[in-house]
């Protein structure tokens, strides 16, 4: 399925969807963790926000219940460049897209990661939409309004 990520200075990244499906607005920010996911996806700090992920390649190791940072993730949406498809870790219990499914968090992939912290520290913090929408143009055209 394919994900559309709109700045609000315009710009839209396309790519495509994993996680839950559906369209979200938040402040997008930017972590440079090479593991820890887990943990950033359940820290109540990043409450409502969308987080982008620098490093190339998440969800290596899946996700299990014993390293959480609180009962629930708090994020609004997770932004990576490519998705681990199949965990390779002794205690993993499910992939993180799969997790992300169970918790209705939208995640674009296949993004330019590189590029998104990039625009947003020239704006400083700006809101921003994600969507998982069939169809883009139609999405596109409600966000504007």
């Amino acid at each position: 399925m394919k994900a559309a990520l709109a700045l609000a200075d315009g710009r839209v990244f396309h790519g495509r969807a994993f996680g839950s499906t559906g369209e979200i607005t938040g402040e997008v920010v930017f972590n440079t963790s090479m593991s820890g996911y887990q943990e950033i996806l359940t820290d109540p700090s990043y409450c409502g926000e969308i987080v982008t992920m620098t490093y190339p390649q998440i969800g290596n190791y899946g996700v299990n219940r014993e390293d959480v940072e609180s009962s629930r993730p708090h994020l609004s949406g997770f932004i990576i460049k490519e998705l681990c498809e199949f965990p390779s870790n002794w205690r993993s219990e499910m992939s993180l897209d799969a997790y992300l499914k169970e918790h209705d968090i939208i995640g674009p992939l296949k993004m330019v990661t590189a590029k998104v912290p990039r625009r947003r520290n020239s704006k400083l913090s700006r809101m921003t939409s994600a969507s998982s929408a069939t169809s883009c143009a139609t999405w596109s055209a409600r966000v504007a309004l």
